[in-house]
């Protein structure tokens, strides 16, 4: 029987196999989607403010502003990348040479070692030399056929990353244009109250912006002082280690360390105490204090997270959605909170009238 019930339940089903399957077609340009909607909202305010310069020519002041964001974030993006790749190249080529051996650099640090101390780690167990060289040689034959591998698919996959830029670029357009529009449909469209609306919108825009501005920043400032540091020191590659460090920045705690550290360990056991010395101190100094300072300013001041949330959340995100997991995972983490802070608020607005009514009808009990 074709009964309205029957009706409204399979057009329920359709409305969610459709959609599935809608984000199903946009799962490959995720990312593309994604960081059109992360820089709309970054630049929305210089879209603003052009568009009233211009007298309210929307496109022109989109037009300008998509100008600007391809001359200060994509054209560095993309030199940064061609140096990298040039680098990574450089790199595992002068490993697969001979010309790097890590397995020597292990030898000449062990070498470096008191005797005591080997002997002391060895008779517990602790460090078995044989066994971690061998490992070790494992790990570098490994680990260069997964870098010339990468490469390699980084070179064929050329195309794909163009297209997810002309994406990009493309919704960003629309997105700045008709940004506010689309904002008004999505909240007259969600089943919450308006004020409700508001709040976890509000609350979104702001983490974003906060969490890309802030790690961002301190990513590049990191990236750019330690690169500097190991140029000064003679360090090859250079670029390619400090956008690592860059990189590992997008970790709050952990980050560039995890690079710097291990070169200023080498440094002292090979006998360049004193530039292992002075790279630790610029380490622990100077760039360990760029997270200290500019992180909780630019981070967790405007999303009102808790430092080790904004840790724990970055590192999941990581874990779980790559690269964008950095600004994915804050912004769970934020809208949980925000959440269940409306839920409470919510509770309480509805116990409060309940208890005034138990009141009025036992009046005997005051």
């Amino acid at each position: 029987m074709n009964t309205p019930a029957i009706q409204r339940a399979f057009f329920l089903v359709l409305l969610a196999a459709v959609t599935l399957a809608f984000f199903g077609v946009l799962a490959p340009f995720f990312g593309a989607v994604f960081w059109a909607i992360v820089f709309a909202l970054l630049f929305h305010g210089m879209f603003r403010r052009l568009r009233v310069a211009l007298r309210g020519r929307d496109t022109l002041a989109a037009l300008l502003t998509l100008a600007f964001i391809l001359l200060l974030v994509v054209v560095p993006m993309v030199l940064v990348g061609g140096a990298m790749v040039n680098e990574i190249a450089t790199f595992s080529q002068r490993v697969r040479a001979g010309d790097i051996d890590f397995r020597g650099y292990y030898q000449q640090i062990l070498n470096a070692l008191p005797v005591w101390l080997t002997d002391l780690a060895g008779r517990f167990g602790v460090l078995n030399v044989r066994d971690v060289l061998d490992k070790l040689s494992g790990a570098l034959t490994q680990g260069g056929q997964e870098v010339a591998t990468r490469a390699l698919q980084i070179g064929q996959n050329t195309l794909m990353l163009v297209v997810n830029l002309a994406i990009m670029l493309y919704l960003l357009f629309f997105l700045l244009r008709d940004g506010q529009t689309l904002a008004r449909l999505l909240r007259d469209h969600v089943p919450l109250a308006p004020d409700m609306t508001e709040d976890l919108s509000r609350k979104f825009a702001t983490v974003v912006r906060a969490t890309v501005k802030g790690s961002i920043v301190v990513a590049m400032v990191q990236g750019f002082l330690g690169g500097l540091a190991l140029w000064v020191l003679g360090i090859h590659g250079a670029v390619l280690w400090g956008a690592l460090m860059a990189l590992l920045s997008l970790v709050p705690a952990v980050g560039a360390a995890l690079i710097w550290a291990p070169v200023a360990i080498y440094l002292i056991a090979t006998g360049a105490t004193w530039q292992g010395v002075g790279l630790i101190a610029w380490g622990t100094l100077v760039i360990g204090m760029v997270d200290n300072l500019l992180r909780p300013i630019l981070v967790g001041k405007d999303t009102k997270l808790p430092d080790y949330v904004v840790l724990l959340s970055t590192i999941g995100g990581i874990s779980a959605f790559g690269v964008n997991g950095f600004v994915i995972g804050p912004v769970i983490a934020a809208l949980f909170v925000a959440t269940w802070t409306l839920f409470n608020r919510e509770q309480d607005a509805q116990a409060g009238p309940a208890q005034a009514g138990e009141i009025v009808q036992h009046p005997d009990d005051l």
